[in-house]
């Protein structure tokens, strides 16, 4: 930090420049043949990863002819519903759908401001609460392309953006060697619960003989800090003042690149119309159910050749082990000590992890604010 100050202090003592996106970068228009991609090189907005994750490979490709071509070192947006926060610095060419923005700096501006800084810019929780503030739809909303080209970013020295990028990179590193330590217990965690579930000695039941509901969600009506959350297919997605649903439920990701996704709900709570409701009933103990229906994959049985599809049908004609009351209580007493160790935001591992988190967010926050230049 002490570097920034005296870069900043020698090279710009009187604030740095501030600017719209606009005039430093654009979108792109460049074009690519859908028969050129593949996996890796297509990106559509399901294989973006919320929270700043990058990209995952694609689980199906364009249904169009023609596409928007990306370049290494472009800024992708997801421009469906801002507030999952989809951003990725290409690291390579390809092309990406629709509802999703290539930002690329100009050939001029390249002399002033590097893709890896403008990449920090465009993650920041600023600019995402900017993007969310300027979105249209309420159901599922989209970023608005000329306000996000009226966003206003500062540009300073390049050897300050570099000295930034290099601080930044470095809290990345260290947050990823806390991942993968993370994701190396999560793998154990998952061959533990493999063990624990599978049962050779238990009768085989339907699904529909062990819930007592199964719906899709409805929920349209949403209102920043209501009093009851929203949940989809990745969580808890906003809030709502009109609670539908009461009972503890588990919660099925339905459609997209989340399909099969299972999380736990209970309270009041509304659920959006992406995601299934499946109500246990007493023979099948909630928690148990969750662990079960987690560890069989469900998006290996999603229908339809474009977005992969989980219905109500399907989950209903799956047949799984059922062991007595008792024995289900044991296992998912014991699957859900070790749930807490790799998933418990208050201990362990993932308490670091957060911790880290917020420590990297603070500073990323002071290093991208700057003072601006008086006109």
């Amino acid at each position: 930090m002490s570097k920034i100050v005296e870069l900043i202090t020698e090279l710009a003592p009187n604030g740095v420049r501030h600017v719209p996106l606009s005039e430093v970068a654009g979108y792109a228009t460049t074009r690519v043949d859908a028969s050129q991609l593949d996996e890796v090189t297509f990106v559509g907005v399901d294989n973006l990863v919320a929270n700043k994750g990058g990209k995952i490979n694609a689980n199906y490709l364009p249904n169009t002819a023609r596409l928007t071509g990306y370049k290494c070192g472009d800024i992708l947006l997801g421009n469906i519903r801002p507030y999952l926060k989809k951003a990725w610095r290409a690291t390579s060419d390809g092309g990406c759908s629709g509802d999703v923005l290539a930002i690329r700096i100009s050939e001029d501006a390249q002399r002033v401001l590097s893709s890896e800084f403008l990449y920090y810019l465009l993650s920041s929780d600023e600019f995402f609460a900017y993007n969310m503030q300027h979105a249209k739809g309420g159901k599922m909303p989209r970023g608005s392309k000329p306000a996000i080209l009226a966003y206003r970013i500062p540009v300073p020295p390049l050897e300050v953006q570099r000295e930034i990028v290099r601080i930044l990179d470095t809290f990345t590193e260290l947050e990823a060697e806390l991942e993968a330590e993370l994701e190396a217990r999560c793998q154990q965690y998952e061959h533990y619960r493999a063990e624990l579930l599978k049962l050779p000695n238990a009768g085989t039941v339907q699904l529909s003989q062990l819930i007592n509901g199964l719906s899709s969600g409805r929920n349209k009506s949403r209102v920043e800090g209501g009093k009851y959350p929203v949940y989809g297919s990745t969580g808890k997605i906003g809030s709502t003042d009109q609670a539908s649903f009461e009972n503890d439920a588990l919660l099925v990701a339905r459609v997209g690149a989340n399909a099969g996704r299972v999380n736990a709900v209970s309270g009041s709570y509304d659920v959006s119309d992406n995601t299934l409701i499946v109500i246990p009933n007493e023979k099948w103990h909630e928690r148990f159910a969750f662990h079960q229906l987690t560890s069989m994959n469900l998006n290996q049985y999603a229908v339809g050749g474009g977005q992969p599809l989980i219905t109500g049908r399907l989950l209903k004609g799956l047949e799984v082990p059922v062991p007595a009351i008792k024995e289900q209580r044991r296992i998912a007493e014991l699957l859900d000590k070790f749930d807490d160790l790799v998933n418990n935001l208050s201990v362990g591992l993932p308490a670091e992890l957060n911790a880290r988190r917020k420590q990297y967010e603070y500073y990323r926050d002071k290093l991208l604010t700057f003072d601006e230049v008086p006109a």
